[in-house]
């Protein structure tokens, strides 16, 4: 049997049932070799459509994949955050202790949290966590739709995501001034607290989403006003709550308001914003 070169042509001759070579006859047989492949030159292309015959380029890449930065998703927190809230809380506000100190003040504050469920009636208390790489939704839930502990939501994720920073949000109103000469709660207020943000996620925008959600929260509570105390050596923190419309409330003189319970040597701004209520119309 003879071998035959791939690339060549067969035919029949008309006369002859001998194979003989031929490019343009109508009865051949191809067999062809594919045609030699050639890379592509270095040439950057700003062609932002899919290439011809399969072939990508690499500067499509970033057309195809974009990077995506982490988003950080503002929500009520779960039981699952627990934990890290406690870290967040105690790292922001008490970074000078160590081990094992530092552990004993997380499980301090974490059985705090959980045991928050002395609230007055007709009263709300709601813990706000910035997560990074979690989502919304994505959640099932246990017993009824209201139930909490303390201020968490009796629910867990399927994509938790990291708590970057928290926020406390109620209208319990221990730390604002009673009203009247029975000495009654006031209500309308919503009292802000316990505001931290992870040292390395700072300076992000995180504590303002935290506020403007808390803002929203106190909107849906009815209240007409938002308060809080800020550090006096903490310009930074004055600052921002003044950026985001916060005023100091002079306190008059004699007068014995509440305070955090902190260091004795403490001291607090008062600090109220008005919230704009929006008009409905018929």
């Amino acid at each position: 049997m003879r071998s035959l070169t791939l690339g060549t042509s067969l035919a029949l001759s008309p006369s002859s049932s001998t194979p003989t070579t031929s490019s343009k006859s109508p009865l051949s047989l191809l067999i062809k070799q594919p045609p030699p492949f050639f890379p592509p030159s270095p040439r950057v292309s700003n062609e932002s459509s899919i290439p011809r015959f399969g072939a990508c380029r690499a500067t499509q890449v970033v057309d195809l994949f974009p990077t995506v930065s982490p988003e950080i998703v503002v929500r009520e927190a779960r039981l699952e955050d627990c934990w890290e809230v406690a870290e967040t809380h105690c790292s922001s506000f008490f970074p000078e202790y160590s081990f094992p100190l530092d552990f004993v003040l997380r499980v301090d504050r974490l059985v705090g949290m959980l045991s928050g469920f002395s609230i007055p009636p007709g009263c709300r208390r709601t813990c706000l966590v910035a997560v990074v790489g979690g989502s919304v939704g994505d959640t099932f839930s246990f017993g009824t739709e209201d139930f909490k502990i303390g201020g968490f939501d009796g629910k867990f994720s399927l994509n938790k995501g990291y708590v970057t920073g928290i926020l406390t949000i109620d209208t319990v109103a221990d730390f604002l001034p009673r009203k009247g000469p029975l000495r009654q709660r006031r209500t309308g207020i919503a009292y802000i607290s316990n505001v931290a943000v992870r040292e390395r996620f700072r300076r992000k925008g995180i504590a303002k989403r935290l506020i403007a959600k808390a803002e929203a929260q106190a909107k849906s509570w009815g209240c007409r006003a938002v308060a809080l105390h800020c550090d006096l050596n903490n310009p930074g923190a004055t600052k921002l709550y003044k950026d985001q419309g916060f005023r100091c409330i002079k306190v008059p003189e004699g007068a014995n308001w509440p305070q955090p319970k902190t260091a004795p040597n403490v001291k607090f701004n008062f600090m109220m914003k008005l919230l704009n209520t929006p008009t409905t119309t018929a």
